[in-house]
């Protein structure tokens, strides 16, 4: 069988005396490609992160936070907020195809924890009258549109 080039396949060349031998095939996904250079011996995930703790250690952690809105107002100007959605989308389909329906209903339950820890459980009362004063306004606005004044109900009072 030839390799390739066309050339037939031969044993491989033994190493020479002072070079290493290359590593054994790791199995499909755990490969790991080297650096080439004087250095050598560093992966490029490790490289990478030697990079990332340099540019850190110069410019600190706010700098990432910097270049990532940067970088998010640039795709936004290019690509516009419906791609975000889209995206998003794709994202949380993707979770709940990996993880289930329970798991949004669990950080959620934490997620309302937390808030009613930090902020107290009125807030949530709040919010409640706030939102229904809402819904009444839209409804309204909606029956207005299709020529149907609704009655204006005074708080506390009851339509007859």
């Amino acid at each position: 069988m030839a390799d390739i080039h066309g050339k037939p396949n031969e044993e491989p060349e033994k190493p020479r005396e002072g070079e290493r031998q290359a590593p054994e095939a790791a199995p499909a996904g755990k490969r790991r490609r080297r650096t080439k250079g004087a250095g050598g011996g560093m992966t490029v995930a490790e490289a990478g992160r030697k990079g990332g703790q340099a540019v850190r250690d110069k410019y600190g952690p706010g700098f990432y936070e910097q270049i990532g809105k940067k970088g998010g107002e640039a795709v936004k100007a290019e690509r516009g907020h419906r791609f975000y959605e889209e995206i998003g989308k794709k994202g949380g389909e993707a979770v709940k195809a990996e993880r289930g329906h329970a798991f949004y209903e669990e950080i959620g339950k934490k997620g309302g924890e937390s808030v009613k820890a930090s902020r107290g459980a009125g807030f949530y009362e709040e919010i409640g009258k706030r939102g229904g004063h809402r819904v009444r306004e839209l409804i309204e606005d909606a029956k207005r549109e299709e020529g149907q004044t609704p009655p204006t109900v005074e708080r506390g009072e009851t339509e007859e």
